[in-house]
């Protein structure tokens, strides 16, 4: 087979300083939305499964689901924008949202909330995918650490403000709980009017074909898994014959799904790919940070209100020192990237605090002193601001622009996968220790099981009797930080990942790597050719 030669500004543009901020300021404003989609509801959740008589089964999927639909949809708004407007995409991805929105604050139960939050999830996807394929598309390599400090900068800024804005309106009697969805609403629709007059892009189409087939094997191995996780142990036992189905289930679409991709002219996570080491040991790293991201700090706001009494705004603020350490690592790494062009020493370094900060996290229990708290927190918020963004960027520093769109949204997909895995697993765990903590402490105190409020739902520790209070706190304070103990590994799984990355200088411009490795395998392989056909300006 003809192998052809990457383009090298198939999608690149030259934008002066202005431009480019002027272009990413509706693309920054739809990531808040996105971020605000997560985060907005983290202190609120308590309330709201509360409210709608759910358990920690249910507190687990409502954000497991919006992950898994993430997960599964970034492939593929990552290889729509390598075919068609990525300027309409977003614009696509935010209406989504915004419908998702919309129908979750109507949600009247627990499962219809958990179905609203996969739209949600699917527009959270697209922008979470765009944004980066469209800064890649845009901004130089070498020039990239400045503007990704901006979109970390916009992270920290979206988790500061989702928490406490989630906090305030549970905590104001005449808004509740379903403004949480309704408050993205309004910037999701700012974002799209942003958009439509700032961000200009020539539209590079492609006569290819999406891999639905691959996407959907995909897909369904990794729900057949994630449903397994959160199942097991609760419903039925690990070693059951239900675990047994769907194990081997789920390995075998994913054998097939991995066949599929193989032989796919236009694959959703093209396997060549993986022969770059770099790109591998991104994605080894991207599945254990996702993991101990998503799937341990989504538990705090349930710590500090059920373990610490703490209102929900409380809670948000109580949140700040992990916050302001994510803030201020993202922007200055990113700046310093871009002087030095230099990134690996931030993810090793960003990784060994994260290990750090997971680990000192495992001790966690109801009384721990919040200063000591707050320092662990701070650590786990830096390694994670050094870390997210930058292995983007050494991946994207690999590809040549025409695989950009795929490429990144790997890095988002696998990252995505490892957190919805995370959530399930370390959710599954977090409820098997607290029902043994209360037990236990119950059985101290001569009382029965029963009487903490049990069946699954979770307690509102203000309405129970001062003893039983003070097991159920002190069992959600020791489960935190078993759940934290547990993500540690996986932190450090990432450490040794990114250690043996081997450090490419970024290239001053937008066009394809250099390096014999990346041209050799960056070649579009059996789409190779496909026709170009540069339609104009995007309007």
């Amino acid at each position: 087979m003809t192998q052809a030669t990457a383009p090298t500004r198939a999608t690149g543009v030259d934008m002066t300083h202005r431009q480019i901020l002027e272009a990413l300021s509706g693309l920054l404003l739809g990531m808040f939305v996105a971020i605000l989609s997560s985060t907005v509801v983290s202190n609120a959740l308590p309330r709201i499964i509360t409210e709608l008589h759910g358990g920690q089964s249910a507190y687990t999927w409502v954000v497991t689901s919006a992950l898994l639909a993430t997960t599964a949809t970034t492939p593929i708004w990552g290889k729509l924008a390598d075919l068609t407007s990525k300027k309409l995409l977003v614009q696509l991805s935010l209406g989504i949202y915004v419908l998702g929105s919309v129908l979750a604050g109507a949600a009247q139960g627990t499962s219809e909330l958990i179905a609203c939050r996969v739209l949600q999830g699917i527009g959270a996807g697209g922008l979470t995918a765009l944004a980066q394929v469209i800064m890649a598309t845009m901004i130089a390599p070498r020039e990239r650490g400045r503007y990704s400090g901006y979109l970390g900068a916009v992270l920290a800024v979206g988790t500061i403000g989702g928490p406490l804005i989630g906090g305030v309106i549970v905590d104001t009697s005449w808004l509740g709980w379903r403004w949480c969805f309704y408050v993205g609403v309004p910037f999701a629709i700012a974002a799209l009017v942003v958009l439509q007059k700032t961000l200009h892009l020539p539209v590079v189409k492609r006569k290819a074909q999406i891999d639905w087939w691959g996407a959907t094997l995909i897909t369904a191995a990794v729900s057949l898994l994630l449903i397994w996780v959160s199942l097991a142990g609760n419903q039925f036992d690990w070693t059951s014959w239900q675990s047994a189905v769907m194990v081997i289930g789920a390995l075998v679409l994913g054998a097939l799904a991995i066949r599929v991709e193989t032989r796919a002219a236009e694959p959703m996570i093209p396997p060549r790919l993986f022969r770059n080491r770099t790109i591998t040991l991104a994605v080894v790293a991207s599945i254990a940070v996702g993991v101990g991201m998503f799937g341990a700090s989504v538990f705090l706001g349930q710590y500090f209100q059920i373990s610490r009494g703490q209102s929900p705004t409380m809670s948000g603020l109580m949140t700040l020192p992990m916050i302001l350490g994510l803030l201020v690592a993202s922007t200055l790494s990113g700046r310093i990237i871009t002087k030095t062009g230099r990134w690996k020493r931030f993810l090793v370094i960003g990784t060994a605090l994260l290990t750090a900060g997971f680990a000192l996290m495992g001790t966690l229990r109801a009384d721990t002193s919040f200063t000591l708290l707050g320092i662990y927190m701070a650590l786990v918020g830096i390694g994670l601001g050094m870390t997210m963004q930058n292995l983007v960027l050494a991946v994207q520093n690999t590809v040549g622009t025409h695989e950009l769109g795929a490429a990144s949204s790997m890095v988002a997909f696998f990252r995505s996968l490892g957190g919805a895995i995370g959530v399930s697993a370390l959710g599954a765990v977090l409820g098997h220790k607290v029902t043994g903590y209360t037990s236990e402490g119950l059985a101290r105190l001569g009382i029965s099981a029963s009487s903490s409020g049990g069946g699954g739902v979770l307690p509102d520790v203000h309405t129970l009797p001062g003893p039983i209070r003070a097991v159920v706190e002190s069992a959600y304070g020791h489960g935190a930080g078993d759940i934290f103990l547990a993500a540690a590994p996986f932190a450090l799984i990432a450490l040794i990942a990114v250690s043996f990355i081997k450090e490419v200088p970024l290239r001053q411009h937008a066009g394809s790597p250099v390096g014999t490795e990346v041209e050799q395998e960056s070649t579009i392989g059996a789409g190779a050719g496909a026709a170009v056909v540069r339609t104009g300006e995007q309007r």
